[in-house]
């Protein structure tokens, strides 16, 4: 059976977790917080995303329906940078589910972290970059934008065992870091991949390494290596998927090692 099509299911989601108001567009939120990633960054959690992850941190909020409230483009970044503010952050995220997932609200966003001090991180499956290119296009326009472009797995295969997505849909990952740099960011510097290791061999992950290499030499010196934290709900969720991870962490950084 194949897997799904996460661009069917991004049109679907969008849908459901955006709404026009007064023309803006509005997007789904479930928090705000500050967090101790990136040496401190602002964070706003959005509501949907176009994969199943089977390891999810954040999955009871990747399905689309009612959950979280509606915050305008203007609202949300009122909110992320009065906490990034407070607690002396240089960077702003969206994370949670996809924030590539309804554009237009990212857009307007990312416009107004231009005028100030903060650098914004987008951590994206970057799935939809990969394959609009004229979205790597506008997203090239901001100054203070750094792409982070999470892998689900180092190869199709993983992919599809861990996103739920067909394997075809893969190649757009590693598309998106190439429409990144066709439209002049600088490898490790303005984007960069990051993967999740904790399913992988050595072995894909070398497969991994050599895929980056095609694309830009550089690539393989600034991985993100991604390991499963073990909050209860994952290890619930894992659990669920009769999956086991060969190398997570506990909260508080402990490594386990599950095989």
């Amino acid at each position: 059976m194949a897997g799904l099509d996460p661009f069917k299911l991004a049109e679907i989601v969008e849908k459901q977790v955006t709404r026009r108001v007064n023309g803006v567009l509005e997007r789904r939120y479930y928090r705000f917080r500050g967090g101790r990633w990136y040496g401190g960054i602002a964070t706003g959690d959005v509501v949907g995303c176009n994969l199943r992850c089977k390891f999810c941190w954040s999955w009871r909020y990747s399905y689309y329906g009612d959950k979280g409230w509606f915050e305008s483009p203007r609202s949300a970044f009122n909110k992320i940078t009065s906490i990034a503010t407070r607690c002396g952050y240089e960077y702003l995220r969206l994370s949670g589910g996809e924030p590539t997932i309804g554009l237009e609200h990212l857009y307007e966003l990312l416009g107004l972290v231009e005028d100030t001090k903060f650098a914004f991180i987008l951590e994206t499956n970057g799935l939809l970059i990969g394959r609009y290119p004229e979205i790597a296009r506008k997203l090239a326009s901001y100054s203070k934008l750094v792409v982070r472009v999470s892998f689900k797995g180092c190869t199709p295969g993983e992919f599809e065992f861990l996103s739920g997505a067909d394997k075809s849909f893969y190649q757009y990952q590693f598309k998106a870091l190439e429409n990144l740099l066709n439209q002049g960011l600088k490898p490790c510097q303005e984007f960069y991949p990051a993967v999740m290791l904790s399913f992988s061999s050595s072995e894909t992950y070398s497969e991994f390494k050599k895929k980056l290499v095609e694309i830009h030499p550089v690539l393989v010196e600034c991985i993100d290596e991604e390991y499963v934290i073990l909050y209860p709900h994952v290890r619930e969720l894992l659990r669920r998927n009769k999956l086991k991870p060969r190398v997570a962490y506990s909260p508080s950084g402990i490594p386990e090692f599950m095989i």
